[in-house]
């Protein structure tokens, strides 16, 4: 094995909190589920851990991290665990197009198809047993499949059906979950074998089945078969840095629903700084009109609000739609954006949304 200094993220156990933030209930049928592979990493989930900064904005330092957000944006790091087709029913080659298997043909998530070699990687052990976890953004019942690619497949070549072995080397339905949903330390875990005879870098492709909708997830997560236990290097600077660790946390649990509020930070300058909020409709219904709110901590105060009515006290924010951005079709979004004072710290809110 290479000398490297490896980053032990799997045993860290330490994630920290999200940027994007939350869900709200506000109907008790058919939420939307919103989740990625966490170890090992997906393209997503790891990019956005090298990207996101203490600032609350994203900077991936990784090359292929950088690559990925240069092509389809930085909300494709904010909602890192969005890779997802609501018409997915499970399906898998004929309905994802080849070289389109890393975003699930999700436009939004296109730069990950980008075939490189220098995403961040986990080291692993072929034929040991390993212990999965996939973040439970919004948690529901289903089954993830776990495919392995060819000995041919190539990092430097997008990823099509024939570079993947035909058959799921390991399949799971509703294994345990833990933690609490809608962050980070909300997972599903199992206890599953690697595929003996890999060795070097390779994907593992997992798809995830939900049971009780047509949603279905698509994810991919590079990692090398040279003996390692979990440990992953590429964050930070794509040589084996330590991490951006976030030390934000949330300041009230999440709820479990349709409205969900991704907080984002995009500009920052002494005394200041600039963000947007995007409303998420994962409800059956279209919107007629929403309100996100939640509370500044170190003593922020918004200045201005468009696309939105500004109803704030202090750092208690209230932000309403206005008369052409509030109806949202199901699975639709709209955006508001806010500049806001910055005395001195400037930890991440957790929002809420409502609708009406």
């Amino acid at each position: 094995m290479t000398a490297r200094r490896w980053i032990a993220l799997a045993a860290a156990g330490v994630i920290g909190v999200l940027i994007a933030v939350l869900v709200n209930v506000i109907s008790p049928t058919a939420a939307s589920a919103h989740g990625a592979m966490m170890k090992p990493g997906s393209r997503t989930f790891l990019c956005w851990r090298d990207g996101l900064t203490p600032q609350g904005n994203i900077a991936p330092k990784n090359p292929g991290c950088a690559a990925a957000v240069s092509s389809g944006g930085d909300n494709s790091l904010y909602n890192w665990f969005g890779v997802l087709r609501s018409d997915g029913a499970g399906r898998t080659r004929g309905f994802i197009p080849d070289g389109k298997l890393c975003s699930g043909g999700n436009p939004t998530y296109a730069g990950f198809d980008i075939a490189r070699n220098d995403y961040p990687v986990t080291h692993l052990t072929s034929g040991s047993n390993f212990a999965w976890a996939y973040n439970a953004w919004a948690a529901h019942p289903g089954t993830f499949h776990l495919y392995i690619t060819k000995d041919s497949w190539s990092p430097t070549r997008a990823l099509a059906w024939d570079d993947l072995e035909s058959t799921p080397f390991a399949s799971v339905k509703d294994p345990a979950r833990v933690g609490q949903v809608g962050t980070v330390d909300g997972q599903y875990n199992w206890n599953a074998t690697l595929p003996a005879g890999k060795s070097g870098r390779h994907l593992v492709y997992s798809v995830w089945t939900r049971s009780d909708s047509a949603e279905t997830f698509y994810n991919c997560s590079d990692v090398d078969f040279d003996g390692g236990n979990g440990e992953v290097t590429g964050v930070g600077g794509g040589s084996g840095g330590d991490p951006t660790t976030p030390t934000t946390t949330p300041q009230t649990p999440p709820g479990d629903g349709h409205c969900m509020a991704i907080y984002k930070i995009t500009s920052v300058w002494q005394g200041g700084f600039q963000g947007e909020v995007e409303i998420m409709n994962h409800s059956a219904s279209a919107y007629n009109g929403w309100t996100a709110r939640w509370n500044f901590a170190n003593g922020q105060t918004v200045t201005n609000v468009w696309n939105g009515v500004n109803s704030s006290s202090g750092p208690d924010v209230v932000v309403k739609s206005v008369d052409w951005n509030g109806a949202i079709p199901p699975e639709g979004s709209v955006t508001f954006g806010f500049t806001a004072s910055l005395p001195a710290a400037n930890s991440l809110p957790m929002v809420t949304c409502t609708s009406p």
